[in-house]
């Protein structure tokens, strides 16, 4: 686990410990509307991913959490060893008819760097690495239309790693976690900073765009 992000989780446990342990983990968003559809997306650290999609118009909801591994009910404490075979995603919820997937698959790249295997910035092991989940065989389609896209036209040099996977049971990751750039935006500016996402993405992309 980077040092950033050390600092920073201890500073949350010593303010938040105790607020913590009363409340339950987050739960999955509903998902028996006809009006909505879901979305996992892994791009190194969820609240970093979080962030990108809250923006979205269209999006309704976003969930940090983990997906990918063998372990049920993983802690984050888990995942992060690598052990459970886990990556750190973000399940977003969101109105097909305001926002498309294809849309979400572009809002993906242009927040990761597609060219790290394992790792994303300053965060690295296979809790870190990229990939998009899909969870029907229309997303898994469009998912690999994507990839193949980019790999024609990409604006950086480096072999695009980022995994498309089937989406396996999704677990929501503890309640700190959720929404952590809304709820702690100076300690999340520092890691973000720190980490060097921001300087990455628009070496790779320039400037960013809707």
């Amino acid at each position: 686990m980077p040092t950033i992000r050390v600092l920073l989780m201890y500073l949350v446990s010593g303010t938040l410990c105790l607020a913590l342990t009363a409340q339950a983990q987050t739960p999955n968003p509903a998902s028996g509307s006809a009006a909505s559809a879901k979305a996992i997306f892994a791009g190194g650290c969820f609240w970093c991913v979080e962030e990108a999609y809250d923006k979205v118009p269209g999006v309704i909801s976003t969930t940090s959490g983990y997906v990918g591994g063998q372990t049920k009910n993983p802690t984050y404490e888990q995942v992060s060893t690598g052990r459970t075979g886990h990556a750190e995603a973000v399940q977003v919820v969101y109105d097909p008819v305001k926002v498309s997937y294809e849309k979400l698959l572009d809002v993906f790249w242009r927040n990761i760097d597609p060219t790290q295997r394992d790792a994303q910035f300053c965060d690295h092991g296979s809790p870190y690495r990229s990939g998009i989940f899909y969870i029907d065989e229309t997303q898994m389609k469009l998912a690999v239309t994507s990839k193949t896209a980019l790999v024609k036209s990409k604006p950086f040099k480096g072999e695009i790693v980022t995994e498309i996977t089937k989406a396996t049971e999704f677990y929501p990751a503890e309640d700190y976690h959720q929404g952590y750039h809304q709820k702690n935006p100076i300690r999340y500016k520092f890691y973000k900073t720190g980490c060097g996402r921001e300087a990455r993405l628009k070496e790779l992309w320039g400037n960013p765009r809707d």
